[in-house]
Parts: C-alpha cells; sequence; structure tokens
C-alpha cells in the first residue's frame, strides 16, 4: 500500500527536484525533514544538535481507521486512494501557535503568504543541504516588534494576537507543552486574541490529534467538495461540523477522516501538478 504525507503546514517547501522539504525545532535543537514520494519515506536529519531534544517523527494513519457511512461513500472511496498518511509531528508548541494565528480570517494562500513573509523577515535563518529556511520568529522578537514591523509584512492584523500569544507562551509554554490536546485548547483560548478555531487548530498541529481540529474549517469543506464533487454537503461551519461528527462518531475515525481529507487536499492527487520550487 502507498503512503502519502499531508503537507498542509506551510512549513513544506518544495525543492527544485519536486521534493518536500520542511525544517522543524525543539529546545535548541533543529532537524530538517525530507521526503521521498517515490519511495513514501520521510529522513529527519539533525542540523543543530542538543541530546535534551527528542528528534521528531511521523505518525501513521491507516485508511482502515476511515468511518464508513454509505452516504459518504464517494468522499471515502477517494481518501482511500492515499493509502497512509504520514504526518510530521511538529516539536514546537510556539511555531504551531503562530501559525494558527497567522492562519486567522485568510484563505490557505493568503495564510502561506504572510507565514512565508512574517518567517523570513524575523526568524532565525538555518542553512540546509537544500537552502537557507527560516524558523518560527522567537516570542522575544515578537514582542520586539513595531507595530510598522508587523504591517511591513502583511501581519499587522495579527499583531495583538502574537504579542499576547508570546507572553503567555514565555510565562506557561513550558506547562501547556505538557497537556494532551483537549486541555491545551481550553489554556490557549484564555489567551487574548485566540478563539476557538486558533486554539483546535494550534493544539491538533502540535500533539497531532486531529479529532480536535476545527471540523467546519473551510480547508476541510473546500476539500471535501472537492474530493467528491456529487456529494451534497452543508454550507454552514456548524451544519458541516456536525455531519462531519455523525460521519465519525468515534474518536479515531474523526481524527483519520479530517486528516485524510486535508492530505488529499495537500497532494497531487486532486490535479495540481508541475508546482513550482520554493527554494
Amino acid at each position: 500500500m502507498s503512503t502519502k504525507i499531508i503537507t498542509e503546514h506551510p512549513g513544506w517547501r518544495t525543492t527544485s527536484d519536486g521534493g518536500r522539504v520542511r525544517l522543524v525545532e525543539n529546545g535548541g535543537a533543529v532537524w530538517l525533514a525530507v521526503w521521498n514520494d517515490e519511495q513514501g519515506h520521510l529522513s529527519v536529519s539533525s542540523i543543530e544538535a542538543d541530546g535534551a531534544a527528542e528528534q521528531p517523527s511521523p505518525a501513521f494513519t491507516s485508511p482502515v481507521d476511515l468511518p464508513a457511512p454509505r452516504e459518504a461513500g464517494p468522499l471515502l472511496a477517494e481518501l482511500v486512494r492515499l493509502g497512509t498518511v504520514a504526518r510530521l509531528h511538529n516539536p514546537s508548541l510556539w511555531d504551531a501557535v503562530t501559525t494558527a494565528i497567522l492562519r486567522q480570517v485568510v484563505s490557505a494562500k493568503q495564510a502561506l503568504r504572510k507565514h512565508r513573509a512574517f518567517y523570513g523577515a524575523y526568524g532565525r535563518t538555518v542553512a540546509t543541504a537544500v537552502g537557507d529556511l527560516p524558523l518560527v520568529p522567537s516570542p522575544e522578537t515578537v514582542l520586539g516588534l513595531s507595530d510598522d514591523g508587523f504591517a511591513s509584512v502583511g501581519t499587522k492584523f495579527n499583531r495583538r494576537a502574537l504579542r499576547a500569544a508570546a507572553e503567555a507562551y514565555l510565562d506557561r509554554g513550558d506547562y501547556w507543552s505538557a497537556l494532551g490536546a483537549e486541555s491545551l485548547m481550553k489554556e490557549l483560548v484564555g489567551v487574548r486574541g485566540i478563539g476557538p478555531w486558533t486554539a483546535s487548530a494550534a493544539a491538533a498541529d502540535f500533539t497531532g490529534d486531529f479529532s480536535v481540529y476545527p471540523h467546519g474549517d473551510l480547508a476541510v469543506r473546500t476539500w471535501a467538495r472537492r474530493a467528491a464533487p456529487g456529494l451534497e454537503l452543508p454550507q454552514t461551519d456548524a451544519e458541516f461540523e456536525a455531519l462531519w461528527r455523525r460521519w465519525a462518531p468515534a474518536r479515531p475515525q474523526l481524527h483519520a477522516l479530517t486528516l485524510f481529507t486535508l492530505t488529499w487536499g495537500s497532494n497531487d492527487l486532486n490535479g495540481r501538478r508541475g508546482r513550482q520550487s520554493d527554494l
């Protein structure tokens, strides 16, 4: 059975030969992840070592975990074609929170542009075998930015949430990082500028548990419709999420259904070909 990787996180880049790479960091250690689509293999190599930090690894979800409601048949038939789905663990909660905030109230393409601009301008750049790649700007860097600094890279709208998150993360980040997905969400929604959607997206990214992802999210709805255009799906967030949960009443099923749908959207099975290199 084939294996596909989900590359929904804007940190993934496309190389000149069509490969997919991503830089991840945790506790002073930095790793480069390289995905080989032909082999269905993810390699993770150390760039800057720290013996106390655990190397991130992929989690694998099998199509047998998908639910099987008859009415969702056309969508499930398309998702099963992916085979097993791999997802690289994001070891940085701060990166997950920052990424979720930058995705607020914009399309996926706009969020990608903002993410690239913000990280490229203010994050630490690391030299890798595939080129220079930026890390997430530190909380201290975020707190030192002026309004003009945010505006210059298109993130003026996000400045208050990013500042509040940076302050809260410096105060409680270690505690947050040890929490489960639901508890983490409850903590994050207590931060000014972080609502349920942002908290859910950040928690799913950091923990890898997509049963807590905001299932009414535009990305989920968009990819589900494109994967199964013949299905009549609800238009509103709340109605779509209710249907999604009815289709996948068990938590592992909800995780798999959401993860596979997002993976379908981030791969070439939807007809997108010849992506230009990011590097």
